[in-house]
Order: C-alpha cells, then sequence, then structure tokens
C-alpha cells in the first residue's frame, strides 16, 4: 500500500507540473494533426490498391497515428528526468520517504495520462473528418496505445540513466526511433511492403500494436492479433519499468 501510494503522490505531482506548463501536450498533438489533415487524404487514391487494409483511408491511417503520438510524445521524456538529476530535484526528493521505485513509476504513468489526453483530441479530430468510431473497440485502441506509451517512456528513462546527459540521450534514442517506426507500417501497411521488410518488421513490437489498434479501428475485438498485441506491449512496459527503476536505484544509491 505504501508503494502505490508514493507513486500516487508523485503521478500527482508531475502532472500537476505539468499542467501548469501545457505547451509540451499542446506541441505533442500538432504533428498528428497535421498528418492526419494533410497527409491522410492522399491516401484515398490507394485505398483501393490490393493489400490494402479493409475500412478506409482514415481507419487504417488514425490508429497508426495514434501509436506514431505515443512513441514520439514518449521517446523524449528521459530528457526531464535528466534535468531533474542536474537540478537537485531528485537528490531532495530521496530524502523525503518516498519509495524510489515511485520516482519512476509515477512518471511514466503521468506520461501516459498526459498521452490519453492527446489521443482523446486526435480520434475526435478523426472522427470530424469521417472516421466511423465503433466506442469500445476504439477505447481499447486508446489503451493499447497507452501502453505503447507506457513501454516506451520507461525505455527512454533506462536509456536515460545509463548514458547520464542529454548530448548522448538524443542519438541513442533516434537510434532506435527510426527503425521502430518505419518498420511499424504507421505510415503505410506494411501489407504494401515487399516480403523482406514484412519479415524484419516481425521483431518490431510496434508492428504488433499498430496491427491491431487497425482491427480494433475496424470494430473487430476477437481477433488473435489483438490479443497478441497486448501480451507483446504489456510485457515489454512491465520489463522496462522493471529495468528503469532498477537502474534509477544502482545509479541514485
Amino acid at each position: 500500500m505504501k508503494l502505490l501510494r508514493d507513486i500516487w503522490i508523485v503521478f500527482i505531482q508531475n502532472l500537476l507540473i505539468g499542467w501548469r506548463n501545457p505547451l509540451r501536450s499542446l506541441v505533442g498533438l500538432f504533428q498528428p494533426i497535421c498528418f492526419l489533415v494533410l497527409f491522410a487524404p492522399l491516401l484515398n487514391t490507394i485505398a483501393e490498391v490490393p493489400g490494402f487494409p479493409p475500412g478506409g483511408a482514415l481507419a487504417v491511417f488514425t490508429p497508426g497515428l495514434l501509436i506514431m503520438m505515443a512513441l514520439y510524445s514518449s521517446a523524449f521524456v528521459g530528457f526531464t528526468l535528466l534535468a531533474d538529476i542536474r537540478l537537485g530535484v531528485i537528490e531532495r526528493l530521496q530524502v523525503a520517504p518516498i519509495s524510489r521505485s515511485a520516482l519512476i513509476v509515477g512518471r511514466a504513468l503521468r506520461d501516459s495520462t498526459v498521452l490519453f489526453g492527446q489521443a482523446l483530441v486526435l480520434v475526435a479530430s478523426a472522427w470530424c473528418i469521417g472516421l466511423k468510431v465503433y466506442i469500445v473497440p476504439v477505447m481499447l485502441g486508446i489503451i493499447l496505445a497507452l501502453l505503447v506509451g507506457l513501454m516506451v517512456a520507461a525505455f527512454s528513462y533506462g536509456i536515460a540513466l545509463r548514458v547520464k546527459d542529454e548530448y548522448s540521450l538524443a542519438p541513442t534514442i533516434n537510434f532506435f526511433l527510426i527503425p521502430l517506426q518505419l518498420l511499424s507500417g504507421i505510415t503505410l501497411p506494411l501489407t504494401l511492403a515487399p516480403s523482406w521488410i514484412q519479415w524484419v518488421a516481425k521483431a518490431n513490437p510496434l508492428s504488433y500494436a499498430v496491427t491491431a489498434a487497425r482491427l480494433l479501428f475496424n470494430g473487430v475485438i476477437m481477433h488473435t492479433s489483438v490479443a497478441l498485441a497486448f501480451g507483446i506491449i504489456f510485457f515489454l512496459a512491465l520489463f522496462f519499468l522493471w529495468w528503469a527503476v532498477r537502474s534509477f536505484k544502482s545509479i541514485m544509491g
């Protein structure tokens, strides 16, 4: 119970800090909205191409954007942790009777909560321009995106604690970020890709999340791809949270 209370305290503290400076959350929405308005209409011309998933351009592109937003909104949160360490914020918190695990888990949950608000705005925007929304499946798709965000945020915190400075963190994150995006089928479905790219993409957990999100946005819940994606992303989120907490404890003493 104490751990849960500590996580809640850290979560609320970081949420209030973000609430006082909402610019980061608003900027995080800018790129997905631009893609939705300016890029999605281009897919209408190829929606009838053999291999293009069913449901139309918006039903295919919006869930991909949702996963992309989860990826990019969470990938660089490690910078905030390094800044707090450098400014002595974490050191001051260490003297308080708060679990060190909570200092990481609470921050990661804050990141997921911010992502939830962004996801609702994105889906509402897509609905306004013609997306057919199946309430329960779409909410499951958003939950899947939140798990992706939690997984990526925990990974970012873990990497930040290993490299220990901002100058090394950015290229390290980008080293993983670019292939993860390109091999996930976020912008164009992997069914349109050459067979060797489809084969390599099987090693990318985000490709499973994108496939499942597209099924959910088409109203399909009972599918093995959906269960597989939730299982993979949930396991990796727990693993990277454990790794980030372990790294934090070892580095902060």
